[in-house]
Protein backbone atom coordinates (compact mmCIF):
# COMPACT_ATOMS: atom_id res chain seq x y z
CA UNK A 1 0.00 0.00 0.00
CA UNK A 2 2.76 2.42 0.78
CA UNK A 3 4.52 1.51 -2.33
CA UNK A 4 1.60 2.12 -3.98
CA UNK A 5 1.24 5.89 -2.40
CA UNK A 6 4.66 6.51 -2.84
CA UNK A 7 4.85 5.77 -6.97
CA UNK A 8 1.65 7.64 -6.87
CA UNK A 9 3.06 10.56 -5.43
CA UNK A 10 6.09 10.29 -7.61
CA UNK A 11 4.03 10.43 -10.59
CA UNK A 12 1.75 13.89 -9.43
CA UNK A 13 4.88 15.66 -8.90
CA UNK A 14 6.93 14.88 -12.16
CA UNK A 15 2.95 15.95 -13.47
CA UNK A 16 3.20 18.91 -11.66
CA UNK A 17 6.78 19.60 -12.76
CA UNK A 18 6.46 19.14 -16.39
CA UNK A 19 2.63 21.38 -16.09
CA UNK A 20 4.83 24.02 -14.75
CA UNK A 21 7.66 23.74 -17.65
CA UNK A 22 5.17 23.22 -20.14
CA UNK A 23 2.93 26.80 -18.45
CA UNK A 24 6.57 28.69 -18.20
CA UNK A 25 7.45 28.19 -21.95
CA UNK A 26 4.05 29.36 -22.97
CA UNK A 27 4.61 32.58 -20.60
CA UNK A 28 8.14 33.03 -21.68
CA UNK A 29 10.51 34.37 -20.01
CA UNK A 30 9.74 36.49 -16.44
CA UNK A 31 10.50 39.86 -15.27
CA UNK A 32 8.64 43.04 -14.42
CA UNK A 33 8.46 46.05 -16.26
CA UNK A 34 8.68 48.84 -15.57
CA UNK A 35 11.13 48.97 -12.78
CA UNK A 36 11.65 52.28 -10.70
CA UNK A 37 15.30 52.45 -8.61
CA UNK A 38 15.95 53.86 -5.66
CA UNK A 39 17.18 56.84 -7.74
CA UNK A 40 14.21 57.42 -9.46
CA UNK A 41 16.04 55.50 -13.09
CA UNK A 42 13.42 53.24 -14.67
CA UNK A 43 14.22 49.89 -16.64
CA UNK A 44 11.31 48.81 -18.76
CA UNK A 45 11.41 45.60 -20.70
CA UNK A 46 9.47 43.81 -23.45
CA UNK A 47 9.31 40.19 -24.27
CA UNK A 48 9.39 40.16 -28.67
CA UNK A 49 11.29 37.41 -30.28
CA UNK A 50 10.82 38.68 -33.83
CA UNK A 51 11.19 42.05 -33.35
CA UNK A 52 13.33 43.71 -35.72
CA UNK A 53 13.25 46.89 -33.47
CA UNK A 54 11.34 47.99 -30.25
CA UNK A 55 11.62 51.96 -29.04
CA UNK A 56 9.63 53.51 -26.35
CA UNK A 57 7.90 56.89 -26.11
CA UNK A 58 6.84 58.49 -22.83
CA UNK A 59 4.97 61.65 -21.88
CA UNK A 60 8.51 62.81 -20.16
CA UNK A 61 10.06 63.17 -23.66
CA UNK A 62 9.57 65.70 -26.18
CA UNK A 63 6.83 65.43 -28.55
CA UNK A 64 7.89 62.68 -32.02
CA UNK A 65 10.68 61.32 -29.35
CA UNK A 66 12.13 58.16 -28.72
CA UNK A 67 14.64 55.66 -27.12
CA UNK A 68 15.63 52.92 -28.39
CA UNK A 69 15.33 49.25 -26.32
CA UNK A 70 18.45 46.62 -26.70
CA UNK A 71 17.91 43.10 -27.19
CA UNK A 72 19.24 40.72 -24.50
CA UNK A 73 18.78 37.32 -23.54
CA UNK A 74 15.57 35.06 -24.01
CA UNK A 75 14.08 38.20 -26.40
CA UNK A 76 13.86 40.56 -23.84
CA UNK A 77 14.46 44.19 -25.06
CA UNK A 78 15.67 46.16 -22.40
CA UNK A 79 16.22 50.19 -21.46
CA UNK A 80 16.70 52.10 -18.79
CA UNK A 81 16.40 55.62 -18.34
CA UNK A 82 17.67 58.60 -16.63
CA UNK A 83 15.99 59.76 -12.98
CA UNK A 84 12.42 60.89 -13.60
CA UNK A 85 11.09 63.70 -11.08
CA UNK A 86 8.17 61.99 -9.09
CA UNK A 87 5.11 62.71 -10.99
CA UNK A 88 3.11 60.58 -13.62
CA UNK A 89 3.61 59.45 -16.82
CA UNK A 90 2.15 57.36 -19.83
CA UNK A 91 4.06 55.57 -21.99
CA UNK A 92 3.90 53.25 -25.02
CA UNK A 93 6.30 50.57 -26.57
CA UNK A 94 6.99 50.52 -30.72
CA UNK A 95 7.46 47.18 -31.81
CA UNK A 96 8.74 47.17 -35.68
CA UNK A 97 6.83 50.85 -35.69
CA UNK A 98 3.87 49.36 -34.22
CA UNK A 99 2.21 51.19 -31.19
CA UNK A 100 1.79 48.71 -27.81
CA UNK A 101 1.00 49.00 -24.15
CA UNK A 102 3.40 47.24 -21.74
CA UNK A 103 1.94 43.79 -21.32
CA UNK A 104 3.52 43.47 -17.77
CA UNK A 105 1.89 45.97 -16.26
CA UNK A 106 -1.22 45.95 -15.14
CA UNK A 107 -1.97 50.11 -14.77
CA UNK A 108 -3.45 50.98 -17.93
CA UNK A 109 -5.09 54.75 -19.30
CA UNK A 110 -7.16 55.53 -22.33
CA UNK A 111 -7.04 59.66 -23.83
CA UNK A 112 -10.12 59.48 -26.30
CA UNK A 113 -9.11 56.34 -28.75
CA UNK A 114 -5.28 56.08 -27.64
CA UNK A 115 -4.19 53.58 -25.12
CA UNK A 116 -0.97 53.83 -23.00
CA UNK A 117 0.65 52.15 -19.96
CA UNK A 118 0.65 54.55 -16.64
CA UNK A 119 3.55 54.91 -14.36
CA UNK A 120 3.78 56.70 -11.09
CA UNK A 121 7.22 57.48 -9.79
CA UNK A 122 6.53 57.95 -6.03
CA UNK A 123 8.16 60.88 -4.25
CA UNK A 124 6.79 64.48 -3.13
CA UNK A 125 5.25 65.31 -6.29
CA UNK A 126 2.85 62.37 -6.74
CA UNK A 127 1.74 62.50 -3.64
CA UNK A 128 -1.31 64.32 -3.63
CA UNK A 129 -2.84 61.74 -7.12
CA UNK A 130 -1.73 58.73 -5.36
CA UNK A 131 -3.74 55.93 -3.51
CA UNK A 132 -2.82 56.99 -0.20
CA UNK A 133 -4.31 55.74 3.19
CA UNK A 134 -7.28 58.17 4.02
CA UNK A 135 -10.40 58.54 3.48
CA UNK A 136 -11.69 57.80 0.16
CA UNK A 137 -15.31 59.30 -1.32
CA UNK A 138 -17.49 56.96 -4.48
CA UNK A 139 -17.41 57.60 -7.46
CA UNK A 140 -20.50 56.35 -9.30
CA UNK A 141 -21.12 56.10 -13.19
CA UNK A 142 -24.46 57.87 -13.81
CA UNK A 143 -26.93 57.70 -17.07
CA UNK A 144 -29.47 60.52 -16.73
CA UNK A 145 -32.02 61.73 -19.59
CA UNK A 146 -30.55 64.95 -21.60
CA UNK A 147 -33.91 66.59 -23.32
CA UNK A 148 -32.09 69.26 -24.78
CA UNK A 149 -29.83 66.84 -26.71
CA UNK A 150 -32.03 64.15 -26.89
CA UNK A 151 -30.30 61.68 -25.35
CA UNK A 152 -29.90 59.41 -22.81
CA UNK A 153 -26.16 59.89 -21.20
CA UNK A 154 -23.66 58.86 -18.99
CA UNK A 155 -21.48 61.45 -16.48
CA UNK A 156 -19.12 60.79 -13.44
CA UNK A 157 -20.18 61.87 -9.77
CA UNK A 158 -17.87 62.10 -7.27
CA UNK A 159 -19.21 62.16 -3.55
CA UNK A 160 -16.98 62.85 -1.15
CA UNK A 161 -16.22 61.11 2.18
CA UNK A 162 -18.83 61.09 4.38
CA UNK A 163 -21.41 61.68 2.35
CA UNK A 164 -23.27 58.37 2.27
CA UNK A 165 -23.47 58.64 6.33
CA UNK A 166 -24.47 62.33 6.53
CA UNK A 167 -27.25 64.37 5.87
CA UNK A 168 -25.15 67.05 5.23
CA UNK A 169 -25.62 69.20 1.83
CA UNK A 170 -22.33 70.01 -0.07
CA UNK A 171 -21.59 72.01 -3.24
CA UNK A 172 -20.41 71.14 -6.15
CA UNK A 173 -17.64 71.44 -8.77
CA UNK A 174 -18.63 70.79 -12.96
CA UNK A 175 -15.42 69.55 -13.91
CA UNK A 176 -14.98 69.49 -17.88
CA UNK A 177 -12.67 67.54 -19.99
CA UNK A 178 -10.91 68.49 -23.01
CA UNK A 179 -10.92 67.37 -26.86
CA UNK A 180 -10.70 63.90 -27.88
CA UNK A 181 -11.26 62.90 -24.06
CA UNK A 182 -14.97 61.65 -22.40
CA UNK A 183 -16.66 61.89 -19.04
CA UNK A 184 -13.45 59.18 -17.93
CA UNK A 185 -10.96 61.46 -18.59
CA UNK A 186 -11.00 63.47 -15.53
CA UNK A 187 -10.64 60.14 -13.58
CA UNK A 188 -8.54 58.10 -15.48
CA UNK A 189 -6.04 60.44 -16.44
CA UNK A 190 -6.87 63.22 -14.14
CA UNK A 191 -6.82 61.29 -11.18
CA UNK A 192 -9.61 64.28 -9.89
CA UNK A 193 -11.12 61.72 -7.38
CA UNK A 194 -7.31 61.10 -6.12
CA UNK A 195 -6.57 64.41 -5.68
CA UNK A 196 -10.19 65.39 -4.00
CA UNK A 197 -9.63 62.63 -1.89
CA UNK A 198 -6.20 64.05 -0.48
CA UNK A 199 -6.68 67.48 0.27
CA UNK A 200 -10.00 66.96 1.69
CA UNK A 201 -7.68 64.65 4.13
CA UNK A 202 -5.00 67.43 4.54
CA UNK A 203 -7.99 69.78 4.99
CA UNK A 204 -6.71 71.79 1.96
CA UNK A 205 -10.16 71.50 0.28
CA UNK A 206 -13.32 71.67 1.48
CA UNK A 207 -15.95 68.47 0.99
CA UNK A 208 -17.56 68.63 -2.45
CA UNK A 209 -19.45 67.19 -4.81
CA UNK A 210 -17.36 67.01 -8.18
CA UNK A 211 -19.30 66.42 -11.74
CA UNK A 212 -17.16 65.15 -14.99
CA UNK A 213 -19.39 64.91 -17.71
CA UNK A 214 -19.29 64.03 -21.39
CA UNK A 215 -18.82 67.26 -23.66
CA UNK A 216 -19.10 65.48 -26.66
CA UNK A 217 -22.54 66.65 -28.39
CA UNK A 218 -23.92 63.38 -29.72
CA UNK A 219 -21.38 60.99 -27.53
CA UNK A 220 -24.22 58.90 -24.93
CA UNK A 221 -21.13 57.40 -22.94
CA UNK A 222 -17.50 56.78 -23.95
CA UNK A 223 -16.51 56.44 -27.35
CA UNK A 224 -20.60 55.59 -27.68
CA UNK A 225 -21.99 58.20 -30.27
CA UNK A 226 -25.63 58.35 -30.73
CA UNK A 227 -27.18 56.92 -34.44
CA UNK A 228 -27.63 59.30 -37.00
CA UNK A 229 -25.48 62.08 -35.38
CA UNK A 230 -24.41 64.45 -37.96
CA UNK A 231 -20.96 64.98 -38.35
CA UNK A 232 -19.06 68.21 -36.62
CA UNK A 233 -16.84 69.85 -38.98
CA UNK A 234 -16.32 73.60 -39.80
CA UNK A 235 -19.09 73.85 -42.20
CA UNK A 236 -21.49 73.14 -39.69
CA UNK A 237 -19.49 73.35 -36.10
CA UNK A 238 -21.43 76.81 -35.24
CA UNK A 239 -25.00 75.33 -35.86
CA UNK A 240 -24.66 72.96 -32.55
CA UNK A 241 -22.33 75.57 -30.88
CA UNK A 242 -23.92 76.27 -27.21
CA UNK A 243 -25.77 73.11 -27.02
CA UNK A 244 -23.58 71.15 -24.96
CA UNK A 245 -23.35 74.24 -22.16
CA UNK A 246 -27.15 74.52 -22.63
CA UNK A 247 -27.46 70.89 -21.96
CA UNK A 248 -25.24 71.40 -18.79
CA UNK A 249 -27.52 74.15 -17.11
CA UNK A 250 -30.71 72.68 -18.23
CA UNK A 251 -30.44 68.73 -18.05
CA UNK A 252 -27.09 68.29 -15.74
CA UNK A 253 -27.75 71.16 -12.71
CA UNK A 254 -30.95 70.00 -12.22
CA UNK A 255 -30.70 66.37 -12.03
CA UNK A 256 -27.87 66.52 -9.67
CA UNK A 257 -29.74 69.07 -7.39
CA UNK A 258 -32.67 66.63 -7.67
CA UNK A 259 -30.78 63.55 -6.74
CA UNK A 260 -27.90 64.60 -4.37
CA UNK A 261 -27.58 66.53 -1.38
CA UNK A 262 -26.15 69.52 -3.21
CA UNK A 263 -26.49 73.31 -1.83
CA UNK A 264 -28.21 74.94 -5.15
CA UNK A 265 -26.90 78.55 -5.51
CA UNK A 266 -24.44 80.19 -8.15
CA UNK A 267 -22.13 80.60 -4.72
CA UNK A 268 -22.07 76.88 -4.04
CA UNK A 269 -21.36 75.84 -8.15
CA UNK A 270 -18.16 75.77 -9.90
CA UNK A 271 -16.87 75.22 -13.30
CA UNK A 272 -13.89 74.62 -14.88
CA UNK A 273 -12.34 72.47 -17.87
CA UNK A 274 -9.30 72.22 -19.40
CA UNK A 275 -8.73 72.98 -23.76
CA UNK A 276 -12.17 72.68 -25.40
CA UNK A 277 -13.60 72.37 -21.73
CA UNK A 278 -12.04 75.45 -20.86
CA UNK A 279 -14.04 76.89 -23.93
CA UNK A 280 -16.96 74.78 -22.80
CA UNK A 281 -16.57 76.88 -19.21
CA UNK A 282 -16.26 80.17 -20.70
CA UNK A 283 -19.05 79.97 -23.09
CA UNK A 284 -21.50 78.39 -20.00
CA UNK A 285 -20.60 80.94 -17.21
CA UNK A 286 -20.99 83.81 -20.35
CA UNK A 287 -24.25 82.65 -21.67
CA UNK A 288 -25.56 81.90 -17.83
CA UNK A 289 -24.11 84.60 -15.58
CA UNK A 290 -26.18 83.81 -12.78
CA UNK A 291 -25.47 80.15 -12.47
CA UNK A 292 -21.68 79.65 -11.14
CA UNK A 293 -19.75 81.62 -8.61
CA UNK A 294 -16.49 80.04 -9.18
CA UNK A 295 -15.07 80.28 -13.01
CA UNK A 296 -12.08 78.09 -13.79
CA UNK A 297 -10.14 78.03 -17.22
CA UNK A 298 -7.37 75.54 -18.00
CA UNK A 299 -4.83 75.65 -20.54
CA UNK A 300 -7.72 77.59 -22.96
CA UNK A 301 -9.06 80.74 -24.14
CA UNK A 302 -10.88 82.50 -26.90
CA UNK A 303 -10.49 80.63 -30.02
CA UNK A 304 -12.72 82.07 -32.19
CA UNK A 305 -13.13 86.18 -30.96
CA UNK A 306 -16.93 87.18 -31.55
CA UNK A 307 -17.88 90.85 -31.93
CA UNK A 308 -20.06 90.03 -29.12
CA UNK A 309 -17.17 88.68 -26.89
CA UNK A 310 -17.13 92.38 -24.63
CA UNK A 311 -20.68 92.37 -23.68
CA UNK A 312 -20.73 88.86 -22.75
CA UNK A 313 -17.78 89.56 -20.15
CA UNK A 314 -19.62 92.96 -19.25
CA UNK A 315 -22.91 90.58 -17.91
CA UNK A 316 -20.93 88.45 -16.30
CA UNK A 317 -19.08 91.20 -14.57
CA UNK A 318 -22.33 92.80 -13.83
CA UNK A 319 -23.76 89.37 -12.22
CA UNK A 320 -20.70 89.02 -10.46
CA UNK A 321 -18.16 86.03 -10.34
CA UNK A 322 -16.43 85.16 -6.65
CA UNK A 323 -13.32 83.70 -8.53
CA UNK A 324 -12.50 83.65 -12.18
CA UNK A 325 -8.87 81.67 -12.35
CA UNK A 326 -6.94 81.04 -15.90
CA UNK A 327 -3.78 79.09 -15.99
CA UNK A 328 -1.62 77.70 -18.91
CA UNK A 329 1.95 76.38 -19.31
CA UNK A 330 4.23 78.68 -20.93
CA UNK A 331 4.93 76.36 -24.01
CA UNK A 332 1.42 75.70 -24.86
CA UNK A 333 0.24 75.82 -27.80
CA UNK A 334 -2.83 77.45 -27.10
CA UNK A 335 -1.36 80.41 -25.59
CA UNK A 336 -2.20 82.54 -27.48
CA UNK A 337 -6.19 81.98 -27.06
CA UNK A 338 -5.06 82.27 -23.13
CA UNK A 339 -3.89 85.72 -24.04
CA UNK A 340 -7.12 86.72 -25.73
CA UNK A 341 -9.25 86.09 -22.41
CA UNK A 342 -6.69 87.39 -20.44
CA UNK A 343 -7.13 90.87 -22.46
CA UNK A 344 -11.01 90.82 -22.19
CA UNK A 345 -10.76 89.98 -18.78
CA UNK A 346 -8.64 93.07 -18.02
CA UNK A 347 -10.61 95.05 -20.58
CA UNK A 348 -13.67 94.50 -19.03
CA UNK A 349 -12.45 94.79 -15.57
CA UNK A 350 -13.69 91.12 -14.32
CA UNK A 351 -11.12 90.60 -11.43
CA UNK A 352 -9.16 86.90 -12.47
CA UNK A 353 -5.82 85.70 -11.15
CA UNK A 354 -3.80 83.86 -13.45
CA UNK A 355 -1.71 81.35 -13.05
CA UNK A 356 1.68 80.69 -16.18
CA UNK A 357 4.22 77.29 -15.55
CA UNK A 358 6.61 75.68 -17.29
CA UNK A 359 5.37 72.84 -19.87
CA UNK A 360 2.43 72.66 -22.30
CA UNK A 361 -0.72 71.30 -23.29
CA UNK A 362 -0.42 67.95 -20.93
CA UNK A 363 -1.69 65.84 -18.07
CA UNK A 364 0.47 66.79 -15.20
CA UNK A 365 -0.37 70.28 -15.77
CA UNK A 366 -3.90 69.46 -15.47
CA UNK A 367 -3.40 67.73 -12.73
CA UNK A 368 -1.57 70.43 -10.54
CA UNK A 369 -4.09 73.33 -12.25
CA UNK A 370 -6.85 70.99 -10.32
CA UNK A 371 -4.88 70.48 -7.45
CA UNK A 372 -4.72 74.81 -7.02
CA UNK A 373 -8.30 75.27 -7.79
CA UNK A 374 -10.42 73.00 -5.91
CA UNK A 375 -8.71 74.76 -2.68
CA UNK A 376 -10.05 77.81 -3.81
CA UNK A 377 -13.58 76.46 -4.18
CA UNK A 378 -16.21 77.81 -1.91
Amino acid sequence: MMKKIGLYLIALITCNLMMAQEIGQQRGPQFSSPEVAADNKVTFKVHSPNAQSVTINGSWMGFGQSVPLNKGADNVWTVTIDSLRPSMYHYNFFIDGVSAIDPKNALALRDGVRYASMLIVPGEGSKLFEVNDVAHGSLSLVWYNSPTLKLNRRMYVYTPPGYDNSKDKYPVLYLLHGGGGDEDAWTSLGRANYILDNLIAQGKAKPMIVVMTNGNLFQTSSLRTAPNSPEINRENFMKYAGMFESSLVKDVIPYIEKNYRVKAGKESRAIAGLSMGGMQTINASNAYPDVFGYIGVFSSGIFQPAPDDEAKFMALKKAGVTKYWVACGKDDFVMQSNKRLLELLNKTGIKHEYFENAGGHTWANWRTYLSMFAPMLF
